[in-house]
């Protein structure tokens, strides 16, 4: 059989953390505590593909086959196509066969549990195996080592008998299973714990996959495993760069034009100044050329942000109608960094958006619990850019006027562009202020504007080059102004 065949793993996910799957006719490991979906792998393992013929068997060591059937159909898995042998152990089980070893040469045809094993095996030929779980062994053994032996001599029999075989094992401190995982050609860990489920496939025999955990739910479909970006991977089809302006004179020559495709631009300012209204005046424009863009909202409700748009001009309502925008509210604690990237990517890749707009990064933060933000938004924004996607983040900083400050979550290095508003005080008015820090690809322009937003939009005025102290918030006239100031 080519090396480059894989047995899918029936699970959405991970068969790209397995490199494309199980490489066939070894046997792996799915490690984890009791409930962390063990079994529900197995289910999908046996079920996945079935219109190949291939005959699957299921061989349970704890739970009965009444109980192992009545749950996986209750989560829609065909089990009427797969074999169960049922090896659960009862109370004669345990007195009448102790210290024995599976397959022993000489005892084979002694022993009736190993007769069993053997004879459906061997009148089943199944190509996918699933035990469930390896760790019911260890009580009819006298010690690790002839557990061990007869582990081995289990996997080798079904190896030989050309199947693909997934265990179980439910390590702990009293039993642990360093054995089980030496013995294996793979090792899936599952863990359950306050941020979500995780998977991780920590050895794979002869293969590359994709290292770290990956955060995994459980839901009607059985699990599902949404794997942890790796920028440079799997990423969409990049095309030729252009500018993407704002559509707004000055905003534009501030930019030289405005932000190129592909790039991450950072909006930042103090609350209330405009940097989601700013963002929205690039996909106002985006939409306009028939690009279509995406605005995760992690702090504000979508309906909010549509009533305030028809208020200054930007007719988001049009947009989403038109299909050329989807505001996407992500409700706080729901996903883990790990899904928000994997809808992201189905944006991308599916639905060809070549705009995305993340409101805010300190919403994203909060929304996560997130204990590494610098490690995840460095990953979507690297996939966004190799795939040529515009990524707009807008970023809070606290002070009102004061000391200036870009970002204050760190975030700064991964801008192309950083756009930065600025509350001032003018005459006992407070007014507000833009100007560009910083753009990668391009010079810009290094004074600052009046920025205002009204009922007809955005509007931003001439350079304010007589005044100073401007970052400070409480700017000073170099000279008397004159009329036109």
């Amino acid at each position: 059989m080519s090396h480059n065949i894989r047995l899918g793993s029936g699970i959405e996910g991970l068969d790209e953390v397995l490199g494309g799957g199980f490489p066939p006719g070894q046997a792996y490991l799915a490690r984890g505590g009791p409930g962390c979906g063990k079994t529900t792998l197995g289910w999908h393992f046996l079920t996945h593909d079935l219109q190949d013929g291939a005959p699957r068997m299921f061989i349970t060591l704890g739970e009965s086959q009444e109980q192992l059937r009545r749950n996986g159909a209750a989560s829609g898995f065909p089990v009427e196509a797969v074999k169960v042998l049922d090896l659960s152990p009862d109370a004669d089980f345990f007195v009448q066969n102790q210290g024995y070893d599976i397959f022993a040469a000489a005892q084979v045809e002694q022993r009736p549990l190993t007769d069993r094993i053997v004879e459906q095996v061997r009148a089943v030929k199944p190509q996918r195996v699933f035990i469930d779980s390896m760790t019911q062994l260890r009580y009819l053994s006298t010690d690790a080592y002839q557990f061990r032996q007869q582990v081995v001599g289990f996997l080798r029999f079904l190896l030989h008998e050309g199947a693909t075989v997934l265990f179980t094992s439910e390590g702990s401190q009293e039993a642990p299973d360093e054995d089980l995982q030496f013995i294996s050609d793979g090792i899936l860990t599952l863990d359950m714990h306050r941020e979500g489920r995780h998977i991780e496939v920590s050895k794979l025999r002869g293969s590359e996959f994709r290292k770290g955990p990956h955060a995994m739910r459980i839901c009607d479909r059985g699990l599902v495993v949404f794997p942890h970006l790796m920028p440079g991977n799997e990423t969409p089809a990049t095309g030729q760069s252009h500018l993407c302006p704002a559509g707004i004179p000055e905003i534009d020559e501030l930019l030289s034009g405005g932000i190129e495709t592909g790039t991450v631009t950072i909006i930042s300012g103090p609350s209330g100044v405009g940097k989601t209204t700013l963002g929205l005046q690039f996909i106002k424009e985006a939409a306009g050329r028939g690009d279509r863009s995406v605005v995760y909202l992690f702090e504000e409700a979508v309906d909010t942000l549509l009533n305030r748009c028809e208020g200054i001009n930007i007719p988001v309502r049009a947009m989403v109608e038109r299909g050329t925008l989807a505001v996407v509210k992500v409700d706080p604690l729901l996903y883990s960094p790990d899904e928000f990237a994997h809808r992201v990517r189905l944006e991308v890749e599916q639905a060809n958006t070549q705009l995305i707009m993340i409101d805010s990064v300190l919403g994203y933060k909060l929304s996560f619990q997130e204990d590494d933000l610098i490690r995840n938004i460095h990953g979507l924004c690297q996939y966004l850019k190799a795939g040529g996607v515009t990524t707009i983040l807008t970023n809070e900083v606290e002070s009102i006027t004061g000391d200036f400050k870009a970002t204050e979550l760190g975030v700064s290095y991964l801008a192309d562009n950083i756009i930065f508003l600025r509350y001032l005080e003018i005459r006992g008015q407070m007014r507000r202020a833009i100007g560009v820090l910083k753009k990668r690809l391009s010079d810009f322009e290094k004074t600052l504007r009046e920025f205002e937003i009204s009922r007809y939009g955005i509007k931003v005025g001439r350079p304010l080059t007589q005044l100073r102290g401007i970052l400070s918030g409480v700017p000073e006239f170099v000279k008397p102004p004159d009329d036109n100031a």
